[in-house]
């Protein structure tokens, strides 16, 4: 039978991206698990792990937030927003410039995302297992995606 789709494929599990695909999609169903009794989204996750990670001595702003997530500037906005709500996140006056706002995590919002990260790291453990001890590469590879 001929092939209908065009392709350098033998088979449809060769393709590199439509395995990202699907292991992605796994994987985010698994941190989805992960995250529901925190009530938290993956990229309201995401981006209040970041903020605890980054908050320290230098005062981030969302854009650098965004930045750094690799998080689109306007999405990252409105989860700040219903971070800022659930009382996990604060707005305040940038130190250095009166235009910007500085983000902070409240004592809540870092206490939450101590325990959530805890449930990911262990979800992504569970999930990543099978690759054993090739685990370093894996993260090498994907690190080197990342880059590009």
């Amino acid at each position: 039978m001929a092939k209908k789709l065009e392709t350098d494929f033998e088979d449809a599990d060769e393709s590199p991206g439509l395995m990202l695909w699907r292991v992605t999609n796994a994987w985010q169903a698994s941190i989805r698990a992960a995250l529901r009794p925190f009530d938290l989204t993956h990229v309201q996750f995401v981006l209040l792990a970041a903020l605890t990670w980054l908050d320290a001595e230098t005062p981030i702003t969302q854009r650098g937030l965004a930045e750094y997530a690799r998080t689109d500037a306007m999405m990252t906005s409105q989860v700040i927003r219903t971070l800022e709500s659930k009382g996990f996140v604060e707005r305040r006056p940038h130190p250095t410039d009166a235009r910007a706002r500085s983000l902070a995590v409240t004592p809540v919002g870092a206490a939450l995302a101590g325990r959530a990260n805890r449930a990911v790291e262990s979800s992504d453990r569970e999930f990543f297992a099978a690759l054993g001890d090739r685990q370093a590469a894996f993260v090498a590879m994907l690190r080197a995606l990342d880059r590009r």
